[in-house]
């Protein structure tokens, strides 16, 4: 069975010096299109040692099908000490460098240079489907919006077959269904968040924090208008599971994601204004 993502995957997870001049030169070209000096949209990519990650993750944006929303596709480098720059200018994407080292400092440098109406942020281990970045303008575009979010899956592999990662996913997404109802801000990820640019800049994200910077700023941005949690597949993108790795099995993040629902059971029926910050969460 085919998937979309096929092509852009025979290419993860490999080294640069593998990939051929042929594919190089595709996503070259591809990308001259996503230079727009008056975009509507900005997608924004952040990458930190990403060098066998980030040239199928432009492949997979640098072919998305949008009508009529002159776009531009920049990438913030984020201290990299890998090839990841060299790659970025063997391609010709636009990219800027951001010293100093997390993804709140990424996000926020990102957020300063783009150009469009609308924000999308980006991962460099992700891919993204072809219908990925019109989905998600389509959603920005209905009134009183202020920001917008839709699912991811795994990429399968031998030690998470489909059939288990299908499994997790399910679980995983009816709690966030689930979740939605009432705490929209816990259900965005980094990688599959969009938002009203001018908005974002009111609140910007938190620079503090090892993590949550995503969440952060989609609980800023409630003030100024709704939510839209996009379920469609054509707004599914794909990442890898490296989640998996740091818990060690497939099994202990079932564990970990069923007895998480259990305890936030009550707290999800009750919408929250802000959080205490975790010391173990805070940039020393």
């Amino acid at each position: 069975m085919k998937h979309w993502y096929d092509k852009y995957y025979s290419i993860f997870e490999q080294s640069p010096e593998s990939i051929s001049e042929n594919i190089i030169h595709i996503i070259k070209k591809n990308l001259t299109g996503f230079h727009s000096e008056n975009p509507l949209v900005s997608v924004v990519v952040i990458a930190h040692n990403e060098e066998k990650r980030i040239l199928p993750c432009l492949w997979s944006l640098s072919e998305n099908i949008i009508k009529d929303a002159p776009t531009e596709i920049i990438v913030i480098d984020n201290n990299s000490t890998d090839r990841t720059v060299e790659l970025l200018k063997d391609v010709g994407v636009i990219w800027f460098e951001e010293t100093q080292k997390g993804p709140g400092f990424a996000r926020q440098c990102g957020l300063d240079k783009a150009k469009g109406k609308y924000h999308l942020c980006i991962d460099a281990d992700t891919l993204y489907p072809p219908g990925y970045i019109q989905t998600h303008i389509n959603a920005l575009k209905k009134k009183n919006i202020s920001f917008a979010y839709s699912l991811w899956s795994f990429l399968p592999s031998k030690r998470y077959p489909a059939y288990k990662l299908f499994f997790y996913e399910l679980l995983r997404d009816i709690f966030l269904i689930i979740q939605n109802i009432k705490r929209p801000e816990l259900c965005v990820r980094g990688m599959v968040f969009s938002f009203q640019t001018d908005l974002a800049r009111n609140v910007g994200f938190r620079k503090d924090i090892i993590r949550g910077e995503d969440g952060s700023l989609a609980l800023g941005l409630k003030a100024y208008g709704k939510a839209i949690f996009i379920k469609s597949k054509k707004a599914r993108a794909i990442t890898n599971t490296s989640i998996f790795d740091s818990q060690s099995s497939l099994f202990n993040a079932y564990t970990i994601r069923i007895r998480k629902a259990f305890r936030n059971l009550f707290g999800l029926f009750h919408k929250k204004d802000n959080y205490t910050d975790q010391e173990s969460n805070l940039i020393k």
